[in-house]
């Protein structure tokens, strides 16, 4: 995937030092509590639960064995801590700079809940092979289970280290990942995560449970209530351990999945001003990042909405989004508002510029506001002029009389509180509705002898209007053969 696909919610904001402090804390408590509890479990069991060989002087090599875990053990979490403070001052040097990391640094930052494990990893290790050979000295079955024990329990305890150090990083993750997705995939999939987990968490401590029972067919385990206990222990320590694990696994997929469902809903109820944090490098981080690029279309999309409702009309502009716009036209009954500033052409020539346009802006408001209140639609301003709709292109059977009475209201306003007069022509009749134009460019209009008519009457409707109206003479107005009877308003009547 390119970088520039990417989308990514805006991560926190938290300073750089602030969030490696952060960081580092929640890794050494992780490293504790994984490690820590792992050793003492894995030496209670060796000590306390699992029979001794034959012939071996327990008590004696407990208390040896005692005397070198205690110092191994503080030595390996001091160690441990250390490392992990190096290595995320090291990897996390470009956020203590406040600068986004290079492809190079974002990779290495996305793998420290890997690298950080490899120093328990060793631990474990060093452990297994240490008290494997210093329990030599009692017998070989001794120093072979000791050995084998500790390396299960390292492989466990690793593996939860793992997926709660990853947790640990998750805001570190999401600052990483907000400038774009790696180069080649870092982190584990759900597939490899859930694998790891029953692995290292199931399959381990029941091996284990396994080579005690072999231990009793083979006769160097003694069948008794101790190898029962033994048994019990592990598989307490199983599903227990299994829990722990899986929930962390199942966390690491759930709560991403939760935060995209949240996200959905938020959209459905029609906000879609909504982002979901990405900080996971795996397919989990692409649904993460595929809801993002959604929301940003879905938002994008919306603008579109708005800025060509604000041109054409909001039915118009649903009607485009919801059919198919082509170019032609259908014969329609409709009423036409035709509004236009008095003197404008004195106007222009006695008033700046930026003036004019704040006057015109004013004057076009009031239009559109009561042209809307009654039903209608502005379909274009034409300079000082507006062409209002009524009817088209959702049919309306009072059509008419929306067109009147909005007239009278704009009769009303205009004229006063420093907004200049118009005349106002009103007609009614068929006209064609439809798209104009080229197909590349097109515009939704009106076009008939009704239009006409309107416009020409803004020539004539130069006085105040309120009230009812009253039919007057007929004239010949410019441009038409046909007679047109004038609807004036009766002065005085309410």
């Amino acid at each position: 995937m390119a970088r520039s696909a990417w989308s990514s919610a805006s991560p926190d904001s938290t300073p750089g030092s602030d969030l490696i402090r952060v960081t580092r804390r929640a890794g050494t408590r992780t490293l504790v509590a994984a490690t820590g509890i792992g050793a003492v479990v894995v030496f209670v069991f060796l000590t306390a639960i699992l029979p001794a060989p034959a012939g071996t002087p327990a008590h004696d090599a407990i208390l040896f064995n005692l005397a070198v875990f205690i110092p191994y053990m503080a030595l390996a979490l001091v160690f441990g801590a250390k490392y992990g403070r190096g290595l995320l001052a090291r990897r996390l040097a470009w956020l203590t700079a406040g600068r986004e990391p290079t492809p190079e640094e974002q990779r290495a930052t996305l793998r420290l809940p890997f690298d950080q494990m490899l120093m328990p990893a060793v631990g474990w290790g060093i452990a297994a092979v240490l008290f494997g050979l210093i329990n030599l000295r009692y017998s070989g079955e001794l120093g072979s289970r000791v050995a084998t024990t500790i390396f299960m329990g390292g492989l466990t305890t690793c593996a939860l280290f793992y997926l709660l150090g990853e947790r640990a990083l998750r805001n570190v993750a999401a600052r990483t990942l907000a400038a774009g997705p790696p180069l080649r995939p870092v982190a584990p999939g759900v597939v490899a995560r859930s694998v790891i987990a029953w692995t290292l968490a199931t399959a381990v401590p029941v091996g284990g449970i396994a080579m005690v029972a072999f231990g009793v067919i083979q006769g160097d385990t003694p069948a008794n209530n101790a190898t029962a206990w033994s048994v019990i222990f592990l598989a307490v320590t199983t599903i227990v351990v299994g829990v722990i694990t899986t929930t962390a696994a199942a966390r690491a997929i759930a709560e991403p999945i939760r935060d995209v469902r949240a996200g959905l809903a938020r959209i459905e109820a029609g906000d879609v001003d909504v982002d979901v944090p990405v900080y996971d490098a795996s397919e989990v981080g692409l649904l993460q990042a595929g809801f993002n690029q959604m929301a940003a279309g879905l938002r994008e999309r919306e603008r579109i909405r708005d800025l060509f409702g604000r041109h054409v009309g909001e039915d118009v502009a649903r009607q485009a989004l919801e059919g198919e716009i082509k170019l032609g036209g259908e014969l329609r009954n409709a009423a036409v508002l035709f509004v236009d500033i008095i003197g404008s052409t004195r106007l222009a020539s006695e008033t700046e510029p930026e003036q004019v346009v704040d006057l015109l802006n004013e004057f076009f408001a009031v239009v559109v506001e009561v042209v809307e209140a009654n039903g209608g639609w502005v379909n274009k301003f034409e300079g000082d002029a507006a062409l209002c709709v009524f009817g088209v292109p959702d049919a309306n059977q009072r059509c008419a009389a929306n067109a009147l009475a909005a007239a009278r209201q704009l009769a009303g306003r205009l004229g006063s509180n420093g907004l200049p007069a118009a005349g106002i022509g009103v007609s009614a009749g068929e006209v064609i509705a439809g798209n104009v134009g080229a197909p590349h460019r097109l515009e939704y209009t009106v076009i008939g002898d009704a239009v006409n008519e309107a416009a020409r009457l803004t020539e004539l409707a130069d006085y105040p209007e309120s009230g009812h109206w009253q039919l007057g003479r007929e004239i010949q107005l410019r441009g038409r053969a046909e007679l047109t009877r004038l609807a004036l308003p009766a002065r005085g009547m309410e």
